[in-house]
């Protein structure tokens, strides 16, 4: 196999606004993928009519409609539309596999580039771009200060397909697509973001959600990938000092302390737990880490 054999999920909810732009850019690609799943989960805009139309049009585009569970599942719903995906894909063993959102634009050599970086790297296990906003005719990267080295967004993430089989089945839960790059790391991949590649975000993250439940879901989805309580303390008042914002450091205070509160199970194993709260001990004892590497 080369590195053009890949293949693209997207789960996508009432993206009718911005979908047309990511099917854009995907058809307008230097490098197209073999397939390309879109998933419409549920939604209740125009986003089904958009995708069966480009399904009409493209043979390599194909359409899923799941029924509208009437509310959005933060973190789990988009995993198990995604799963939904993979499991219709015609070829389960490419070279790549791509979860993509639908509210995002990219240059035509976007993905060409992306796998440049994994022909140059063959331990790179998961990759993808930088997620930007437009600031006065530039893209500037999204508010994500506080993102680890190692972390690459969910909005984009591109799976080589050994690591792939190495890290799954992803968590359907907040904080999967932490967890996904804690596992590959242990396993001795690496995961980047390649800075230089950016793509344009039309929606904000955490827009649907707003601040304040936004912080909250992301310290629950710490809780429920094992973080050490030191490390999250530590975490609360940088994001306080840093950036001056008491709804960030209170929201994830919060959302940390919800899963102790309620004896909420964990969905990290014991062996990816322990691997995670070492590498956290070690940043908090400023020795090389996940989140410090040498």
């Amino acid at each position: 196999m080369n590195a053009t054999d890949y293949v693209i999920i997207s789960p996508v909810r009432n993206e009718a606004a911005h979908l047309q732009k990511t099917i854009d850019s995907v058809v307008a690609q230097t490098v197209r993928p073999r397939e390309w799943i879109l998933v419409n989960d549920g939604s209740t805009d125009q986003t089904r009519q958009i995708i069966d139309a480009a399904a009409g049009q493209f043979s390599w585009i194909r359409a899923i409609h799941r029924p509208d569970r009437g509310f959005r599942k933060s973190g789990g719903g988009v995993i198990e539309a995604f799963y939904d995906g993979y499991d219709a894909l015609a070829e389960k063993s490419p070279e790549f596999i791509a979860k993509l959102d639908g509210d995002l634009s990219f240059q035509p050599d976007y993905f060409e580039n992306c796998f440049e970086h994994f022909r140059l790297d063959s331990k790179i296990g998961i990759g993808g771009g930088l997620i930007c906003s437009a600031a006065n005719d530039s893209l500037l990267q999204e508010e994500s200060k506080g993102d680890p080295p190692f972390h690459v967004r969910g909005a984009t993430k591109i799976y080589r397909c050994r690591c792939w089989k190495d890290i799954t089945p992803l968590a359907a839960a907040p904080g999967w697509d932490t967890l996904d790059e804690i596992k590959a790391n242990m396993l001795g991949w690496k995961t980047l973001t390649f800075r230089e590649l950016k793509l344009l975000h039309f929606r904000h993250a955490g827009d649907a959600d707003g601040a304040w439940r936004n912080w909250m879901k992301n310290g629950f989805a710490n809780y429920l990938a094992g973080y050490h309580p030191l490390f999250m303390l530590a975490k609360c008042v940088k994001r306080f000092f840093s950036e001056r914002s008491l709804i960030a450091a209170a929201g994830l205070a919060c959302g940390f302390l919800k899963g102790y509160c309620r004896r909420l199970p964990r969905i990290a194993d014991a062996q990816v737990m322990a691997y995670l709260r070492h590498e956290q001990l070690k940043r908090l004892s400023f020795q090389p880490s996940l989140w410090r590497p040498a």
